[in-house]
């Protein structure tokens, strides 16, 4: 029987180790051909990361099909590379899953501007930057096809971006703009029959092991039977996402923590006062806001209609 996702390309930036190694390995489990991102060198020495290569060589042990590369996702030469990999080596590109991300936490007032920086850029600018390259190859086929291709992007966000984190004012920020960029390209790309969707994963990391007492980070390949906080546990959503099954879905944001899958929405209204067709003063917008919008309860404010 033929794999989810058999015949098809992909490519998962970050894939080196913890959540986007198990996507990597899950796609592949399902007949993907996958370019296997994560920062690096091919060449051997002091300090070199060769963790792309380590999961490609995963896969091909497996009977899958797959190649490493080192490339920096921020950097646009490097992004538009990676894209093309899949192309030049398979003749297509199918999927992408923006997955490579890294944290450099600190309370705003002890954050330096490079930390900053560093953040955002290899998360908004580096998902950016690979969902540009693609929507460029994409749009280019469905061109010369008359009509529509296939394409599926999932792209990575988090509850700090959703909620607020604290430390995270760089981190914070960038996931909640990948949620912004993933909501736009769902309206820009639905024409040519790209999907976009974001994953939410709730999972012990090198990323997030810091945040949880005595936390172990276990590869999911490196361990035996489930764990509800294992890197893998939102690999099956996106497998799932990045399959023909999944073409009616685009724009949304999953939720995968631990057996829970929930569909996130956020700002979406939760009360509404009208000012009955007069402009709003604001010597009464506190009643409005006290009695209208929010309703006083012994345990604070809770929002009400």
């Amino acid at each position: 029987m033929a794999g989810l996702l058999e015949g098809r390309v992909a490519l998962v930036t970050g894939a080196g180790h913890g959540i986007g190694r198990a996507h990597a390995l899950e796609l592949a489990k399902h007949g993907a051909r996958v370019v296997v991102n994560d920062l690096g060198s091919s060449v051997s020495g002091e300090g070199a990361s060769r963790d792309a290569e380590t999961v490609a060589d995963i896969i091909t042990s497996r009977g899958g099909t797959a190649v490493a590369d080192f490339g920096d996702v921020s950097d646009e030469a490097a992004a538009n590379a990676m894209v093309q990999r899949g192309i030049d080596e398979w003749g297509s590109l199918d999927i992408v899953v923006n997955n490579a991300g890294i944290v450099r936490d600190a309370a705003i007032w002890n954050m330096s501007t490079a930390d900053f920086d560093l953040v955002t850029n290899v998360h908004l600018r580096g998902t950016w930057l690979i969902c540009r390259a693609a929507a460029q190859h994409w749009r280019a086929t469905a061109k010369a096809s008359g009509g529509t291709t296939y394409g599926r992007v999932i792209n990575t966000v988090s509850g700090a971006g959703l909620l607020g984190n604290f430390g995270q004012s760089n981190y914070s920020p960038a996931k909640a703009g990948i949620m912004g960029l993933t909501l736009t390209l769902n309206v820009e790309l639905a024409g040519i029959g790209v999907t976009v969707n974001a994953i939410s994963p709730g999972a012990i990391t090198r990323l997030s092991a810091g945040t949880v007492k005595d936390a172990k980070v276990v590869e999911a390949d490196e361990r035996e039977g489930y764990d509800p906080l294992g890197p893998d546990v939102s690999s099956p959503v996106v497998a799932w996402l990045a399959s023909p099954e999944a073409g009616h879905l685009s724009g949304q944001c999953v939720k995968a923590m631990g057996e829970n899958l929930q569909v996130l929405q956020a700002w979406a209204p939760v009360a509404t006062a009208k000012s009955g067709g007069k402009p709003w003063d604001a010597t009464t917008l506190g009643k409005v806001f006290g009695t209208q919008i929010y309703k006083t309860r012994a345990a604070g404010l809770t929002i009400g209609g």
